[in-house]
């Protein structure tokens, strides 16, 4: 017997569903089976494949290359056959589903999502970091991503849509405010406000303030540019942010000559089956967006 005829359907639902969430109790909960029976099915998969589909790391359940590949394979599956039945009009278009981070829907597609909502209803929207972006493209829970890459992946699809200059915000009395430009090593001795440390803004920030050799410490940690630029506005500290972001009169903005731009990317899994929803909302991201 073939390996793809051993592979039944159910069993690459309920991977599909586990993918999703990386979590066997939340996924048992969607499907309505028990774990013991999820972890059934999973464990199939492995046998059937020879391979490890997911791994523990910590408290973590992640996705190994080949679980990766299987549920996109899941994924791909259920968009073929739910095209199909859209063509004999059995059963309603599944919605397509965007991934993208809170900057991406605030500052950079806003009013694609507006035009393209009032021509297409059917589309579900998730809010993700950048890793979580190209992880949920991988896996097939979400059919495009609009994201900030530094290196794009190559084993998937991305193509540029826009990228911004990273621009230092200051209060109008900062010893910086009125430059033109200024450099990170201007920034030597200043408390600056900044993202967590996990954020990948934050580590591309601190690898280039520790190459430039340039003495700084933490003002305040804040998640989010508009709270970034708030903790400006109060006067905690200047910070680096994306140059889409709109601040208010009380905050200035100055380019960073020695950052790189922050460019960002519509993100798609290679060979994914074709779909008029997605060419559409591609077109009004290339007219609207791609600069």
């Amino acid at each position: 017997m073939m390996i793809l005829d051993r592979l039944v359907a159910e069993d690459l639902e309920a991977f599909a569903v586990f993918a999703k969430h990386r979590n066997f109790t939340h996924a048992a909960g969607e499907l309505h089976v028990s774990q013991p029976a999820l972890h059934a099915r999973v464990r199939k998969l492995e046998q059937t494949l020879g391979k490890q589909l997911y791994e523990r790391q910590g408290r973590k359940l992640l996705l190994t290359a080949t679980g990766d590949q299987l549920a996109a394979f899941a994924n791909d599956s259920r968009a073929r056959a739910a095209a199909f039945l859209d063509e004999l009009d059995v059963l309603p278009p599944r919605p397509l589903v965007l991934a993208a981070g809170s900057g991406a829907y605030l500052y950079v597609i806003g009013e694609v999502l507006r035009r393209y909502l009032a021509r297409e209803p059917g589309l579900r929207l998730m809010t993700t970091d950048s890793d979580a972006t190209v992880t949920a493209i991988r896996d097939g829970s979400a059919d495009f991503g609009v994201t900030a890459l530094t290196i794009p992946p190559d084993d998937l699809d991305c193509e540029p849509l826009a990228q911004y200059p990273q621009v230092l915000a200051v209060r109008p009395g900062h010893r910086l405010a009125d430059r033109r430009t200024v450099r990170l090593k201007d920034l030597h001795g200043e408390a600056l406000v900044v993202p967590p440390k996990t954020r990948p803004h934050r580590q591309q920030l601190e690898r280039s303030l520790l190459d430039a050799g340039v003495d700084w410490t933490v003002a305040v940690e804040a998640e989010g540019w508009n709270l970034l630029v708030h903790f400006v506005r109060l006067g905690v500290g200047p910070a680096v942010v994306n140059g889409f972001v709109r601040t208010p009169a009380a905050v200035r903005t100055i380019p960073v000559k020695d950052l790189p731009p922050i460019r960002y990317y519509l993100v798609t899994r290679r060979n994914r089956p074709a779909d008029q929803r997605l060419d559409l909302l591609r077109e009004l991201l290339q007219r609207h967006v791609l600069k």
